[in-house]
């Protein structure tokens, strides 16, 4: 049985709609690789301060710290990593779930991965740490829904 998400999610489902049309001429995972690089630089900086073992995102292959916010009724992120290709895969995940309420971070998936091949174009080492990233995400999400509803 399939769900119609698109009403509810429209927002998050038009930014995946976006994130596969920049990966659309990448026909070669070498070409997906340099555009997550790409995407990599291009994250805006992130504050010192908060490099903090709390703000570590376990189960990447290079250090990411993931940084969130609930204001107002939506989640904000801030991530870095060392890795280009590590913060160019947070910057995706980013491009859609940045400013969405946290129950679509928590009920609508990134399909768009599976759709633009890259998780064919990842080693499972990469793969593994952009799932850990993505659940990291829902789990800030979970806990602003909480913080709210106390």
């Amino acid at each position: 049985m399939s769900i119609d998400l698109t009403h509810t999610f429209e927002s998050c489902l038009r930014k995946q709609t976006l994130a596969k049309k920049i990966f659309k001429t990448c026909v070669t995972p070498e070409e997906k690789y340099q555009k997550i690089i790409e995407l990599g630089k291009n994250l805006p900086p992130y504050p010192s301060m908060n490099k903090t073992p709390e703000h570590l995102v376990k189960g990447c292959q290079s250090t990411m710290y993931l940084l969130s916010y609930f204001q107002k009724t939506k989640m904000y992120f801030e991530v870095y990593s060392e890795a280009l290709i590590s913060a160019g895969l947070a910057a995706l995940l980013l491009s859609v779930y940045q400013e969405e309420p946290p129950e679509v971070i928590l009920k609508c998936p990134p399909l768009f991965l599976e759709e633009i091949g890259l998780y064919a174009a990842l080693s499972p080492s990469r793969s593994n740490g952009l799932s850990h990233l993505f659940l990291r995400m829902k789990q800030e999400a979970l806990q602003s829904l909480t913080r709210k509803t106390n």
